[in-house]
């Protein structure tokens, strides 16, 4: 299959979502965005307290507990 056909596939797939499914894309890609913004906040050397407070403000009312739906050893 080629590019173009996999694009067409792919957009007509899309298309076929329900309200639910698309809403719960959304839902990951703000916390998919949220959490870049986080590493991009270690990396530029504020503390984890001050990032973590960031991601938190985020994700309110996108994820569930305070990790935004995402939680990692330390």
């Amino acid at each position: 299959m080629g590019i173009a056909a996999a694009a067409i596939l792919s957009v007509a797939s899309a298309a076929e979502l329900d309200k639910a499914t698309k809403e719960d894309i959304a839902r990951h890609r703000i916390m998919a965005q949220a959490h870049e913004n986080a590493a991009k906040c270690l990396e530029a050397g504020k503390s984890d307290a001050v990032c973590e407070k960031q991601l938190q403000l985020e994700c309110k009312g996108v994820a569930i507990g305070k990790f935004c739906g995402m939680k990692h050893e330390h």
